[in-house]
Formats: C-alpha cells, structure tokens, sequence
C-alpha cells in the first residue's frame, strides 16, 4: 500500500479547479464578479472559441497593487475576508481565493492591473501554477485577466468540454446573470470578434448618488428588458415588498409568458444568483393556482437580506445558500410574489400585450380594468333604452334568435374594461364589446375560476355556505366510501356537505356548497370522498386544500352548450373584473382574450 503523502500544489489546485472551473462559464462568473468587488462600472469581456481559446475580462476598478499581483493567483489568498466572523457575514461576490490559482492551475493565464496612484500597469504571466515576476506594462487603471487554452494540461477534464457554441451559450448566460444583477454597471460581450451585448449602465454619478451595492431599482426593467426582450417585460408584474429586514423587488411574468423550460428564472440573494430550493419551492407555490402543470414561470427576483442570515459557503461555486431561518424566508417569498400575482385584472398597470401575436391572431392582455359596481351593473342589460352609466352610454337591444341572445352596445372608454356581451358562440364563447374591439372569453374557464377563488375565500373564513336540496339524490358507493363518509362528517361540513349512508351501499346527498349549484350532486360527492379517503380530513383541508378546491370549482362552472342570456353573460363580465387571478383558470389556461379593431381592419382590409 502506498505510504501517505503531500500533493503537489500544481495538482492540488488542478483539483480544485474541477470543482470551481468545470467550464469558461464558471471562470468568467468568476473573474466578473472579482470585477464587481472591485467597484468596476465598465466591464468588457472577449471570447474566442466559446471561451476555450481565450476569455479575457477588462474592467476600471480599482486595480491590484505591484506586490499583490503574484499573491492574488495563490491559493486561499483574498482581500475580501480575514476571520471566521468575516465569513458568517459576507457581503462581497467573492470570499474564497480560489478562483485565480484554480485557473492558474489548468490554463496559460496574465493578470494586469493598474491602480489610480500607479503611473503605468504591471503584468505577471501564470503557467503550469509557475507565477513570474511583475512586469511593467500599458494599461488604464482597472485590471485585464486573460486565460488561454483552457485545461490544455489536463485533458482528461477537456475532453469533457462541449462544442464551441455551447461553451459559449454558457458563458452568456453567466454573463447575463452577472449584467441582470447591476443595472448601473455597463457590460459588453465580444465573441470571435463579434460584439453580441453593449449595455450601458447608469452610472452613479448619473443619479449623484454614491455607490452601493445592490442598486436594483435603478434601470432594473430596463436592463431586464434588453437582455430578455421587451416581450418579458410587458408580461410582468412588479414585485416590492419589505418586511422587517426582507426585501424582496423584481418582475414576475403572468401565465401568458409561461415557458416550456426553466430557462427565464432568474432567483438572486443579496446580488448573487443562486438555486435553492427553499425558493424555488416558494416560487413554485405562489404559481400554482394559476399555471398550467406542464409550464413553468419566468421571474427575476431579487431578496435582500442582512448577510449573517444567509450561509453563501455552501458550495464552491457559490451557487447554494443556506438560509438561517429557512421557513420565515419560504412564507414571505411565497406570500410576496401571490400577492403581486393575484391582484385583481382591475387593478394591474396598463401595459402592452404580453406576446406580440402573430397576425390577425388575438391577444391575451394585461389591461387596466375598472373595478365594476358589486350590485346591480346588471340592469344595464334590463332595458330596451339608452342608459348612462359612469360616463358611458349604452344601447342595448336583446333579441332571442335561434337561442342565442345578442345585444348591440355603444362604448366609450369608459365603458367596463371587459366590455358588454354581444352573443354567445357555439354555447362555449361569450362574444363582448370593449372599447379597444372584441373580447372573446371562454365562459367555463372564467366561471371556473370565479368558483375557485369564491370556494378558496369562504373556506379560509369557515363560512362556506350550505344549499339544501330540494329533492336528496342518492347513489350507489362502495364500503370505503360509505366509511369514510361516517367518518368524516365534520370535515364535508366544512367543506359545506351534508352526505350521510342510507345502507352499507348506499350514500344520499342532502346538501351542496351553494356555489356548485351548477354541480351534480353523485359526482361531486365521489370527488370529495375519494380525496378525504386517500389523503385525510386534515390533509385535504389544508395541503391539498387548493387542489381540492379546484376539482370541485371545475365541476360547479357553467358547463359547455348552456345557453346563457346577456344579462347573464354581462354577470360573468363583470364578476371576472373583480376576481383575482381571472386571466387564468385553475390549470393555467387563458379565459379570454382580446382582438382589437386594428386586428379587425386588417382582417377585412379596411383602408386598402
């Protein structure tokens, strides 16, 4: 058995380079937020070869002095701790000194750097873990690090590497997230010569301020917009909230934004982007009601928070944390973006599409709907005369034809957002006029979701109210059902159930929830006892509450082929505009969308 010995330091940091520098992506992470730390506010970055070739970062911070440059591509050698207490509260990108000697270690490296006091720059040359002496060289104050050939003395760890384009679309999205994360830094990005990225940054002196770390508000959406497109930017909402010493800011896409991949999350800690699964699972929780399940939700977030509550040395990337108080920072990520995300389709900012629709295809907006009167708006579809109404004039003239009601309305801006209904088609569409054109909505899912939310409310308050039937429906069920609804009296009561056994095979349903009067009765009562079975009163009232409520919410919504008058169909208009998370039913599927009058003009080619 071989005796026991020292590693060379050469393959000591070859080891670790592994783990910190697995590809170019990880050393431009790396070297950028060195960059940061050092208080760059203009970084310029230049590839070749998806960063194998060459990966050299500039930027005009503050600079490394003569003596310190053979010491920064040592190993564990850092300005940004000095004690253990340094490292429970770390606030810079950086902390472990690793990343120069790694990339020293696998790599042909410089490192040149001027401070504002040195009159000219100075430069050492790294190769095989060999540091040469400082050389002078011609540089503006800030600092150039330029790695070549990547792992060419290790070629077992290159062959690994990927092809030139998908080393590269790595290393911009390293890139990206770096450049997301600090609005008032300017970045660039050149690759084989090309430039790809130019950002501009709004600098400090710009505002008159000093600078500071985080700066997210300043330029945020901005910047998220160049870097994601202006698409994700009209599709969302804004997040702000501080508790405490929380703060959680950003965007948050609505569910017509939603993405086939995880490829649009964007999750940052104190200016650091990471993965957590505490978060992740918060974020995923707050979308829930109102994603489809095959889709996933773009955000980019932003939690603040004092650096002693937060472990960042997790991982030798950085790209874990710990949270110290791991359910507090779950309950207000989670309560933070539901909030933003479930308010009222009558209280969100104006903004453009979410999507640019193809042509003469409608589009789901975010518009700024009205909140409508809680009473009788309705009766405005009462009458066979002109009625003003909170500054808009409406005539309605209803005529039954063919059993389908259709009515003819003038609209002035003012008129409610979602518009007046004119006609019901293919007894699953309700047809409405707004002032921007035609609104088509999906009569089920909307209603659907009117349920849900209204089912979600009076259970939470204990108050969900019970209808007697006029005649009790009774059906067959098997011995577990006819147990479990023995067992579980207090619970269907509160969900507002009255199902009692008649025989060992028989089970009669003498009340519903009033809001699922819609429903029938036998299915109903099935899907309430199977998940009472399967998963317990307790459970289903509170873990599996939302689901529950949802499956029953499906099945008291207006059904397809129900004719609907246009007093009725205005009814659901209105209760739309009122309820939060209307835009989607509970799986996630659009309710209505909008076809404007431009979209019309260009159909028939009006003014042609």
């Amino acid at each position: 058995m071989p005796a026991i010995h020292l590693l060379p330091d050469l393959l000591i940091n070859q080891i670790a380079a592994g783990e910190v520098i697995e590809r170019p992506a990880a050393a431009l992470k790396e070297l950028l937020e060195n960059s940061l730390d050092a208080g760059a506010t203009d970084i310029a970055v230049q590839l070749e070869g998806g960063g194998i070739k060459l990966l050299r970062v500039r930027d005009n911070g503050r600079g490394i002095a003569r003596d310190e440059l053979p010491l920064a591509l040592m190993r564990h050698a850092t300005s940004k701790i000095a004690s253990l207490d340094d490292l429970q509260q770390v606030a810079s990108m950086g902390f472990r000194g690793e990343a120069l000697a790694s990339m020293a270690a696998v790599a042909h490296l410089a490192l040149t750097s001027r401070t504002s006091s040195d009159t000219h720059g100075w430069k050492v040359d790294a190769l095989n873990g060999v540091v040469g002496e400082p050389a002078p060289a011609s540089h503006a104050p800030g600092t150039t690090v330029e790695i070549r050939d990547l792992y060419f003395n290790t070629p077992a760890r290159r062959k690994f590497l990927k092809s030139e384009d998908t080393e590269f679309a790595w290393c911009e999205e390293a890139f990206k997230r770096i450049a997301m994360s600090r609005p008032d830094v300017a970045f660039s990005l050149q690759h084989n010569g090309k430039t790809v990225w130019q950002l501009r940054g709004q600098r400090t002196e710009d505002r008159g301020q000093k600078p500071s770390r985080p700066l997210i508000a300043d330029g945020l959406e901005e910047r998220i917009s160049a870097l994601l497109g202006d698409g994700f930017g009209h599709a969302a909402v804004t997040v702000k909230r501080g508790a405490a010493n929380l703060s959680l800011q950003g965007l948050a896409a609505l569910p017509a934004y939603s993405r086939s991949s995880r490829d649009a999350q964007y999750f940052f800690v104190n200016g650091r982007f990471v993965r957590d699964k505490v978060a992740s699972h918060a974020l995923r929780q707050a979308y829930q009601d109102i994603l489809h399940h095959q889709r996933h939700p773009a955000f980019v977030l932003f939690l603040e928070l004092p650096p002693e509550q937060v472990d960042v040395n997790v991982h030798p990337a950085k790209s874990e944390v710990r949270f110290r108080e791991s359910q507090g920072i779950h309950q207000f990520i989670f309560h933070t973006l539901q909030q933003a995300l479930a308010v009222p389709a009558s209280g969100r900012d104006a903004r453009a599409p979410a999507q640019q629709p193809a042509p003469f295809i409608p589009a789901q907006q975010n518009m700024r709907l009205g909140v409508a009167e809680r009473e009788a708006a309705y009766r405005l579809w009462e009458v066979q005369t002109g009625i003003r109404d909170q500054g808009s004039v409406v005539s309605s003239q209803l005529s039954e034809r063919g059993g389908v009601a259709t009515a003819t309305c003038h609209l002035t801006p003012d008129s409610f957002p979602l518009g007046y209904a004119l006609a019901q088609l293919s007894g699953i569409y309700i047809l409405a006029q707004n002032s921007q054109g035609l609104i088509v909505v999906d009569m089920h899912a909307a209603h659907e979701r009117i349920v849900y939310e209204k089912l979600k409310t009076s259970l939470d308050a204990e108050q969900i109210a019970m209808q007697p039937l006029l005649i009790p429906v009774s059906f067959y069920a098997n011995a577990l059902e006819v147990a479990t609804a023995e067992a579980e009296q207090d619970a269907l009561r509160k969900l507002g159930f009255d199902i009692a056994p008649l025989s060992p095979t028989q089970l009669v349903v003498r009340a519903m929830p009033a809001l699922l009067k819609q429903a029938e009765a036998e299915t109903v009562a099935h899907e309430v006892l199977r998940e009472l079975r399967e998963f317990g009163a307790s459970r289903a009232l509170t873990e599996r509450r939302n689901e529950l409520l949802a499956t029953l919410a499906c099945h008291g919504a207006v059904r397809a082929n129900r004719i609907l008058s246009v007093t009725e169909m205005n009814a659901l208009l209105r209760e739309m505009e009122r309820t939060e998370r209307a835009d989607q039913c509970n799986h996630g599927r659009p309710t209505w969308f909008q076809l404007s009058l431009g979209d019309l003009d260009k159909m028939f080619m009006r003014g042609k």
